[in-house]
C-alpha cells in the first residue's frame, strides 16, 4: 500500500456524506445535541464551580464531538464495519481520534485555559500519555453513546419497514388467492350456462340474471377486506340457485343459520370453494345430491361453518381436484393465524367440512 493512500482515502470519504440516508429527523439531532450540551455544561460547571469555564470548554469541544461522531456512524461504520473491512476501520478510527486530540487540545489551550487538564490532580501537561488516553476514552464514550442511540433508531426503522413489507406481501398474496377463486368460479358457471343454451333451456335467462348478480358482488363487494356475513351467505345462495337450475330436482340443499349472523363480518369468498366442491365431487345417489350447509355464531363469538354432502370415495380416485381447499386454507392462515380450526372427514359416505373462526 502506498504510504499516503490511507490519508488520501480518509479525506476522500467526505464525499460519502452526500449519500447519507438518515432515518432520524433533523430536529431530533438538534434536540439531542442541545440536551447533551446542557447536561455537560451544568455537570462540569457544578464540578469546577465555574460555569464560565464549563461554557467555554464545551463550546470548543462539542463541535468536535459532533464531527467525530457523525464521521464514525455515517462514514466509517457503513463503509468499513458493515463491509467487514475491520483493518481499515481501525486505522481510520485511530487516525481520527488522534487528529481530534490535536485539534481539541490546541483549541482548549489557545481559547480556554493553559491548564489543559483541570480535573486531574496537580498541573498536567498536554501530549502526555495519561492525557491522551483520558481524552481518547472520553471521545470513544461519546461515539459509543451516540452510536447506540443511532443503532436503536435504525433497528426500529428496519423493524417497521420489514413489518410493512410483510403486510404488503400478505395483502398481495391474499389478493392473488382471491383472484384465483373468481375465474375458477366463472369457468364452472359458464360451463353450466353453455350446457343450458345447448339444450335451449328456458332457464338460461335466469342463469344469466343470477350470474350478473354474482359478477356485481365480485366486482364491487369482494374487493373489500370484509363484508357482512349475511351478504356472503346471500352470494352463496345465488351460486346454489345456479346449480339447482342446472341439476333441477337432482339436488336437495338445506342452509341453516343460527346466532347473530347479521352482526358479523367475514373476508369475502371464504366459503364458496367448499360449496363448489360439493357439486364438483359430490355423488348423486338415487338421482339426488344431498347437501347441508350450516352457519352458527355462538355466544362466545365463534363462527362455526360446516358443509356435508354425500360422498363416494371410490369414484373420487381419478377426479381432478381444484385449488379450492388449499386456497382457503392458505387464506385462513394469513387472515386468522391460530384463531381458526379446519377439519375434514368422511362419515357414513358423507364428506364433512367443519370450520371454526374466532372473531
Amino acid at each position: 500500500m502506498p504510504p499516503f493512500k490511507p490519508i488520501v482515502e480518509f479525506f476522500l470519504l467526505k464525499n460519502n456524506f452526500n449519500n447519507i440516508d438518515d432515518k432520524i429527523p433533523g430536529i431530533f439531532h438538534f434536540i439531542f445535541w442541545i440536551s447533551y450540551f446542557l447536561l455537560n455544561f451544568f455537570r462540569w460547571g457544578s464540578y469546577f464551580n465555574d460555569y464560565w469555564y464549563s461554557l467555554k470548554s464545551n463550546l470548543v469541544e462539542f463541535p468536535l464531538h459532533i464531527l467525530i461522531v457523525y464521521f464514525n456512524i455515517y462514514i466509517l461504520f457503513p463503509n468499513f464495519i458493515l463491509k467487514k473491512k475491520y483493518y481499515k476501520f481501525f486505522l481510520y478510527f485511530i487516525f481520527s481520534l488522534f487528529f481530534l486530540y490535536m485539534v481539541r487540545t490546541g483549541l482548549n489551550y489557545i481559547l480556554v485555559t493553559e491548564n489543559i487538564w483541570p480535573e486531574a490532580e496537580g498541573v498536567q501537561e498536554a501530549f502526555t500519555f495519561n492525557h491522551i488516553v483520558a481524552v481518547i476514552i472520553g471521545e470513544i464514550y461519546v461515539i459509543a453513546f451516540v452510536a447506540t442511540i443511532k443503532l436503536i433508531f435504525d433497528w426500529m426503522h428496519e423493524k417497521n419497514r420489514v413489518e410493512d413489507l410483510q403486510a404488503t406481501q400478505l395483502k398481495t398474496e391474499l389478493q392473488f388467492l382471491k383472484a384465483q377463486i373468481q375465474p375458477h368460479f366463472f369457468f364452472n358457471t359458464l360451463n353450466n350456462l353453455y350446457a343450458l343454451t345447448l339444450g335451449q333451456s328456458k332457464q338460461a335467462p335466469d342463469v344469466v340474471l343470477k350470474l350478473s348478480e354474482i359478477m356485481e358482488y365480485i366486482l364491487y363487494d369482494a374487493r373489500e377486506s370484509e363484508i357482512r356475513l349475511l351478504k356472503e351467505i346471500n352470494y352463496i345462495q345465488n351460486y346454489i340457485d345456479l346449480e339447482k337450475l342446472r341439476l333441477r330436482n337432482k339436488v336437495s340443499i338445506q342452509v341453516i343459520m343460527k346466532g347473530d349472523i347479521e352482526g358479523k363480518s367475514v373476508p369475502p369468498l371464504l366459503f364458496l370453494p367448499f360449496i363448489e366442491n360439493c357439486f364438483k365431487h359430490g355423488v348423486i345417489e338415487n338421482n339426488k345430491l344431498n347437501i347441508i350447509i350450516k352457519f352458527e355464531v355462538t355466544d362466545s363469538n365463534v363462527l362455526n361453518f360446516s358443509v356435508t354432502n354425500n360422498y363416494n370415495l371410490f369414484t373420487q380416485k381419478n377426479e381432478k381436484h381444484g385449488i379450492g381447499n388449499q386456497n382457503v386454507l392458505r387464506r385462513l392462515e394469513l387472515l386468522f393465524k391460530d384463531n381458526f380450526t379446519l377439519n375434514t372427514r368422511t362419515e357414513k359416505q358423507n364428506y364433512i367440512v367443519e370450520l371454526s373462526i374466532q372473531f
